[in-house]
């Protein structure tokens, strides 16, 4: 009789709890992108793990103003993911100058991403920060939106 309230009071404890969150401790993804000297597409894009989400164009985007969106939940986690490899572990990393960057082309656009759960962690990336030797970095970058159904709200439809 024990050992059958026991496993009662198991599955009830086991019921209550949450799953993790779809990009780990990461609640919420603000994703902008900074001009450029030409017409580069400037946006926000804020992603929530609940699966909501809000396009804010700026410049040089198919749409001005904010448009609602809504994400799957594997679509959040495949866009942690594609970041995950550059968030910072705490804090705020920049790419902007030295010590990061030895070599700048100052007529490239940015992205600044911040991650928000447990602590916010930042990370500033000018494109024009030693070209060659972040090129892996940059290319992850300038993917991860594509992850997003937004692709309409920055370019126009073909």
């Amino acid at each position: 009789m024990r050992a059958g309230a026991a496993l009662l009071a198991t599955l009830i404890l086991a019921s209550c709890a949450t799953m993790p969150a779809a990009g780990g401790d990461v609640r919420i993804i603000s994703y902008e992108t900074g001009p450029c000297f030409g017409a580069c597409p400037i946006y926000r894009v804020t992603v929530n793990e609940d699966g909501s989400g809000l396009f804010e164009g700026r410049r040089f985007t198919a749409v001005t103003g904010a448009r609602r969106f809504t994400v799957t939940h594997a679509q959040f986690r495949a866009f942690a993911a594609q970041l995950a490899p550059d968030r910072p572990a705490e804090g705020e990393r920049r790419f902007s100058g030295p010590p990061l960057c030895a070599r700048m082309a100052t007529d490239m656009p940015s992205v600044e991403i911040v991650w928000q759960g447990r602590g916010e962690q930042r990370l500033y990336v000018n494109y024009g920060c030693d070209m060659e030797r972040n090129r892996a970095m940059f290319d992850r970058l300038r993917a991860a939106p594509g992850l997003l159904p937004i692709g309409d709200f920055i370019r126009p439809s073909r």
